[in-house]
This record gives structure tokens, sequence and C-alpha cells, in this order.
């Protein structure tokens, strides 16, 4: 009787989808699920409690607010973790802790206590999750960030300072080269992207995802 060859199940592919506030994660997690036919997963606006009292008191409510925000995050990197499904997501749970947590930090509105005990709460609740198969790293100037967040005009980002941005980009910078030693890693110059200005940007992202996906990198 012939043998079976054994069938070997196709794992899911997962794009993740980093950058700061304005660089257009938005937009590119929307293009990469309709080009592909991928489940897409949105960064959702949450009705956080400690918001209030944060900014009355940062010091006093930093850790709280940051431990609401990973809660909510970790449920939602659950999900993808149990769909079994190729999907992109627009910011990924890690950028909570390196990013924001730890400007709070830096900045003297989280201790060295809280941070301690939020962070190891953060590699907790990590290790349990499925890591992306490949992070986009969508990286633009200061000058473009602030540009783009006065066009698109929202209410909640109207007090974000250019001084602030600029913080944030340099931990990105300061994650993004640690994080290669642990992820796939896609550097995008995002200064000049204009998706329907010029669609050959976009058709030269999807042939790096195939790429990755096809371990040709």
């Amino acid at each position: 009787m012939p043998s079976r060859k054994k069938i070997q199940p196709i794992t899911p592919f997962f794009v993740a989808i980093a950058g700061n506030i304005g660089v257009g994660k938005t937009t590119l997690t929307l293009r990469i699920a309709d080009r592909f036919e991928w489940q897409a997963y949105y960064e959702r606006v949450i009705d956080n409690p400690y918001l209030e009292d944060f900014y009355s008191d940062m010091k006093r409510w930093s850790f709280h607010l940051q431990v609401y925000f990973l809660s909510r995050r970790f449920k939602d990197q659950k999900t993808i973790t149990e769909a079994g499904r190729n999907c992109v997501q627009d910011r990924t749970i890690y950028e909570d802790a390196e990013i924001f947590a730890r400007i709070l930090h830096d900045q003297q509105y989280m201790n060295d206590r809280d941070f301690d005990n939020y962070r190891e709460l953060f590699d907790t609740m990590t290790s349990y999750l499925r890591k992306p198969d490949l992070i986009l790293y969508l990286r633009a100037s200061t000058w473009t960030l602030i540009t783009r967040i006065r066009k698109r005009g929202r209410d909640y980002e109207k007090n974000i300072t250019s001084e602030y941005l600029h913080v944030l980009n340099q931990a990105y910078d300061r994650w993004i080269s640690q994080a290669r030693n642990d992820f796939n890693v896609l550097t995008i110059d995002a200064d000049n992207l204009d998706f329907d200005q010029d669609p050959q940007v976009l058709e030269e992202i999807y042939r790096q995802i195939d790429r990755y996906r096809a371990g040709a990198v």
C-alpha cells in the first residue's frame, strides 16, 4: 500500500504595523487587508476611565492608566492568537510598554517600582501571545507627523506637540533597533508616503510581504 505524504498545515501569517501618531498605520492596515483579503485588526478607541484622573495627576495615575490600556490590548491580541487567520494589525501591544509606558517612566510620571511591576506584568502576558511574523515600521520626521495630525483635525489630538512627537520618534527608533533581535522588521520611510499618488510604493510593500511569507528574507 503506497504511503501517504503528510500534509503540513499552513501557518497563518501575521503582520503588525508599528509607528508614531499620524504616520499612516491605519491606512496601510486597510490597504494590506484589502490586497491580501486578510482580517484587519484596528486600534480601538478605548473609553479609559482613568484618563481624566491621569491628566489631573499624571504621577498618581500613570500606572493605572497603562495597566488598563495593557489589559484591553491583551484581549485584542489574544483574539488574534486564537483566530488562526492571516491578519494585519494596526499598532502592537509591544508599543504600549516600549514606547508609552517607558516615556512616562523616563519623564518621572511613573516611579521605578510601578514601572518594574508593569514590565513584569507585560512580559508575563506577552509570553502567552503569538509574535508577529513581520513588523512594518512606518517612520516619518516630526514635521511630517505634526503636519498630518493637524490636517486630519481630530479633537483629541489637538494638544499633541511637536516636542512630544519628537520624544516618541526617539523611543520608536530605540525600540526598533532592539526589536530586530526578536522580530522580522521592515522599516518604511513614510515622509513621502502617498498611497493615492504613488501606488507603486504600495506594490513594493506587497512584494516585500510576499518575500517574508515565502521565507525568502
